[in-house]
């Protein structure tokens, strides 16, 4: 059976009510399907229209839920008069049967009523009056519910990917805060290993700094940029780890040949065993983050893109870098406190679960480096739809 590409657009109001995690390890959970790609839009006025119009010509959404869901897009998605946008994060599945595993996995717009096996029934709320009228209705997230939906849905969202796409300068409610900063988080590849809620528990818990996630990218890091970003690590390990290695070495040569290592025999240690080791865990770094032993791979092969997945999201708000570290734990997660991201997901000092800028001038060359505001949305929609 062939694979299908199917898209979720998770609304602002469960951005604003940080249920965003939940959502997401609800639908990796329940579908298996891989989540693909995942950008953040502010819709503009003429993106909002469109959709809007769009659900009101369309014969696949029930007559009676046209009307309502088409205001709600035009109630819920414009910005506000001052011009501040309001965040949709659009996130898009491959897989078999991709589009019927979604919209079995987010459910009707009525779940909300005595469900909570879908994510409608526990994130949505659709209440009538005692005469049948709506009198509140959240959809938590839209789904497209056939092929045909998908892509004339993100055929449009595709024409506004650059314009209204990337990273949120202008979100609602970050506009009144003073000393914004931006931190960048990346969701290691260890959590994308097989469908689980592992990446959505992990933003759930990110999710109790309070500020705002406004920008969103699956990455999969190829080997230039992992050099680029991960560059200044490397005479760190070569420094701190080659001297550990020497004195190993020495210990066990000891053990082996029963004599102490003369001076010219620990120097010369020191200038190739130590700085290999450190090169080596280095190259054991990047090879988690992109699945390639960089020593066999050479010119042009390094800009490609690697074989391993991860999600990178950018937070906004007052102190965002200092929350996030304090959210996320220290390096090593057998001395992170409980509750934190490594304590809770993290296995060791490399394989532990998530990053996090130490500092704002890193979080900007960071997210320079990943390009976050970069789109992904587009190929995806010309690799299945033209």
């Amino acid at each position: 059976m062939s694979k299908e590409l199917g898209y979720v657009l998770v609304t602002p109001y469960t951005l604003r009510k940080s249920r965003t995690g939940g959502v997401l390890g609800r639908l990796l959970s329940t579908t298996g399907l891989d989540l693909v790609a995942a950008r953040m839009f502010g819709p503009s006025p003429e993106l909002v229209k469109r959709h809007a119009q769009l659900i009101r010509n369309s014969n696949e959404i029930w007559p009676e839920i046209k009307d309502l869901l088409s205001a709600y897009i035009e109630r819920e998605f414009a910005p506000t008069e001052e011009g501040q946008v309001h965040r949709v994060l659009m996130l898009l599945f491959e897989g078999e049967n991709a589009v019927r595993k979604l919209r079995d996995s987010v459910g009707g717009f009525e779940d909300s009523i005595e469900s909570a096996d879908t994510i409608r029934g526990t994130y949505g709320d659709f209440i009538k009056a005692h005469d049948g009228s709506v009198t509140y209705f959240e959809p938590a997230v839209l789904v497209g519910p056939t092929k045909e939906s998908v892509r004339d849905v993100l055929k449009l969202w595709c024409e506004y990917t650059e314009t209204d796409g990337g990273i949120l300068e202008n979100a609602i409610r970050l506009a009144d805060h003073k000393n914004v900063q931006k931190t960048l988080v990346i969701i290691k590849p260890d959590n994308f290993t097989f469908p689980s809620s592992r990446p959505g528990n992990i933003i759930d818990i990110f999710s109790r700094s309070g500020l705002r996630l406004i920008g969103a990218k699956i990455l999969r890091m190829s080997l230039a940029e992992a050099l680029e970003f991960y560059g200044p690590v490397q005479p760190v390990l070569r420094d701190k780890l080659g001297s550990l290695a020497v004195e190993r070495a020495c210990k066990a040569l000891k053990k082996e040949f029963g004599f102490e290592m003369t001076s010219s025999v620990i120097k010369a240690l020191s200038e190739t065993l130590g700085p290999s080791f450190g090169d080596h865990q280095f190259y054991s770094i990047m090879n988690f983050m992109t699945g390639q032993w960089a020593p066999d791979i050479h010119g042009d092969e390094t800009l490609a893109e690697g074989k391993v997945r991860c999600m990178t999201l950018v937070y906004a708000g007052e102190n965002a870098v200092e929350k996030i570290r304090n959210i996320l734990g220290p390096t090593d997660p057998s001395k992170a406190a409980p509750g934190s991201v490594r304590k809770e997901f993290g296995t060791d000092i490399m394989v532990n679960a998530a990053h996090a800028s130490d500092s704002p001038e890193n979080a900007l060359r960071e997210i320079g480096i990943v390009k976050v505001q970069n789109d992904t949305i587009r190929r995806w929609y010309e690799k299945y739809f033209e």
